[in-house]
């Protein structure tokens, strides 16, 4: 409820500082970080209107990091994403094949009607399960009681490897586990907000050398951090 209440409040700012002519509608140059992270914090939980920022949701320095290792990358190049949104969207500038998962059903339909007519993508809505005892619970709050086995399995419905798998949904640490051995040679995991405990955890246990990309992020009024894998 308090990040509902902050996202509505700073929208209804943003409103106002555009029909008084104090904001643009169009956003700054993402290589203005400042201005630019200053126009987004009215796009807050908003990935449609982040979208039209031209980024993910990611820190900035991965954002650049990212966008630099792609326009690098032999073509063609697959994308796996766990977890819909901005970074769909701003991928496919990039990339040549997206299969990405959502497991919100209402935000996932959102995505697919947004997505519609992009050949390059496919977004598939898989939910998790109630279930007693989850063969992959998630330790989000609110998320008790239900079975993500079928969300993080998603990627065996594709076959061949990846270049790069993104994890930012549910049950992350067992999503690491899957994808990690889907990447092509020389593939990236782009894991975001990695700071917090148990995905530091996971992190350290998948073998995987980790770049930490901190700081500031689109939409967010306090850092945050993004981390991209590699094989060693």
């Amino acid at each position: 409820m308090a990040k509902q209440s902050y996202a509505a409040s700073l929208k209804a700012v943003g409103r106002g500082l555009t029909k008084t002519g104090l904001a643009k509608e169009t956003a700054p140059p993402v290589e203005q970080r400042w201005r630019h992270w200053a126009h987004s914090l009215t796009k807050v939980y908003d990935s449609l209107a982040m979208a039209k920022l031209d980024v993910p949701w990611w820190t900035y320095d991965a954002i650049t990091a990212v966008d630099a290792w792609l326009s690098e990358r032999e073509r063609p190049i697959r994308v796996y994403e766990y977890g819909s949104g901005a970074s769909t969207i701003w991928l496919s500038r990039r990339a040549d094949e997206i299969h990405s998962v959502e497991h919100h059903k209402g935000f996932g339909e959102m995505m697919q009607a947004e997505l519609a007519g992009e050949e390059k993508i496919s977004l598939r809505v898989i939910e998790p399960v109630a279930s007693d005892n989850p063969v992959i619970p998630s330790q989000k709050e609110g998320h008790a009681g239900l079975d993500f086995e079928a969300y993080v399995n998603s990627i065996d419905d594709v076959a061949g490897e990846f270049d790069l798998v993104v994890i930012d949904g549910r049950a992350r640490e067992a999503c690491l586990e899957k994808a990690k051995d889907r990447l092509a040679p020389g593939g990236i995991i782009v894991f975001d907000n990695s700071r917090r405990k148990r995905y530091v955890d996971a992190i350290a246990a998948s073998g995987l050398k980790e770049t930490i990309h901190a700081g500031l992020t689109p939409t967010l009024p306090y850092p945050e951090r993004t981390s991209v894998l590699t094989k060693g």
